[in-house]
């Protein structure tokens, strides 16, 4: 009787043994996780932006025509010009931008706004030509062309981009301290591949070149405002100004821009 209790036993073992043998061979085995692949970051233009540009100006003419008045002029009035060299007709401009931009796939819209300073000093080296009757005299200048110390423009932009190159056109409104116009052009802008964290968020640097047209109205005080003196040899002082239809500031400028730009990812 004991000898077939132990057998039982044992063979109950044995079953159990092989049940559970079979059971962990069905059992899933346990892999390794797939590598996590980071996508890498597709640049965009949208965001805003803010930053700083040098550049030069130039005047749309080399030579700018006026009139002289007063009593010493024969028949009351006569004409002159005023001329600038290759050196003095240009001057430097500098300042600052703020921008918006907005990436649709290939096509980028946006707007900026920007004022600067521009040095007017040149025009005291401005050589008078004055016309026919006067052998000859002195010119003094004065404000010309309203002596402005800054401008600036709030325009539109839209362009393509190619990855991290920009080709855009601009255009909108310009003004001075008290007139106002237009200013239309262009340029390319390339952001830099390198990122790095600014103010404490996703942010990339931006180079560019742009050049501008810019035309600014003249109202009736400059054009009826002396812009210098010219003194005629053996004659007395007389006024020299702009003619009536030129009320028109025009000027092109090719500057450089650095912009910060925010929310690049």
């Amino acid at each position: 009787m004991k000898t077939r209790i132990l057998s039982l036993l044992a063979a109950t073992a044995l079953t159990t043994g092989a049940v559970s043998s079979l059971s962990a061979a069905d059992l899933p085995v346990r892999a390794a996780p797939p590598p996590v692949i980071a996508a890498v970051p597709v640049f965009t233009w949208t965001g805003f932006y803010v930053g700083g540009n040098l550049g030069w100006g130039w005047r749309d003419s080399n030579d700018e025509p006026v009139i002289l008045t007063g009593p010493g002029v024969p028949g009351g009035i006569a004409g002159g010009t005023l001329l600038f060299d290759n050196n003095n007709d240009a001057t430097f401009t500098g300042g600052g931008q703020i921008g918006y931009n907005y990436q649709i796939g290939s096509f980028v819209i946006g707007a900026e706004a920007d004022i600067q300073g521009i040095d007017n000093n040149d025009d005291n080296n401005a050589v008078f030509i004055p016309g026919p009757g006067f052998a000859g005299g002195t010119f003094v200048p004065g404000e010309f062309e309203n002596g402005a110390d800054w401008w600036g423009s709030v325009r539109l932009r839209a362009g393509v981009a190619f990855d991290r190159f920009l080709v855009y056109a601009t255009g909108g409104l310009a003004y001075t301290e008290d007139n106002t116009g237009w200013a239309v052009g262009g340029g390319i802008e390339w952001a830099l591949p390198t990122n790095f964290n600014l103010f404490g968020g996703n942010s990339a640097v931006t180079l560019g070149l742009e050049g501008l047209w810019v035309s600014i109205d003249q109202d009736d005080d400059d054009i009826n405002r002396p812009i210098g003196t010219f003194t005629p040899v053996g004659g007395a002082p007389v006024n020299v100004f702009l003619p009536r239809n030129n009320d028109e500031q025009d000027f092109f400028v090719a500057r450089a821009k650095l912009n910060f730009k925010f929310g690049t990812y």
